[in-house]
């Protein structure tokens, strides 16, 4: 399980470090894909083939079905962790993410995602607001 938040830099080149405590359930080799709410996804290949599955079972003849899919992968690489820890983030990745120096790189459950600082800090401030609300909305989930 993956859980925790830790600071990062990409560099120019577009690398950033997987936190170490990351890194072995990552695998060596992972995909990355575009997130919702403007981050990127990071799963392990195990939970990547669940998730594929899943997709797959969506109907084509469904718009939303279609666009989701077509979004998801279109947008997802394999990577693998250098010797130095990093990995590296495509450009067109890194635009979608508004990945440019300061990151935020988080653990949530079976995958980790990528956050443009500026962007997480936002989003953090946000939920905060409504975080009691939410949580209710959760209740018919059993949590």
């Amino acid at each position: 399980m993956f859980m925790g938040e830790f600071q990062h830099n990409i560099d120019p080149k577009g690398r950033i470090i997987v936190p170490s405590k990351f890194r072995e359930d990552l695998g060596e080799a992972f995909v990355v894909t575009r997130g919702l709410d403007k981050c990127l996804f990071a799963y392990p290949m195990e939970e990547w083939k669940i998730l594929e599955e899943k997709l797959k079972k969506l109907p084509l003849t469904k718009k939303d079905a279609r666009a989701f899919t077509r979004f998801f992968f279109s947008g997802a690489v394999e990577c693998e962790v250098d010797k130095q820890g990093r990995i590296n983030i495509p450009q067109t990745l890194r635009k979608y993410a508004a990945l440019e120096k300061e990151c935020v790189v988080i653990g949530v459950s079976n995958r980790i995602e990528f956050w443009a600082n500026e962007n997480w800090e936002e989003y953090v401030e946000e939920s905060e607001e409504s975080f009691a609300e939410i949580a209710e909305n959760l209740m018919d989930f059993d949590i």
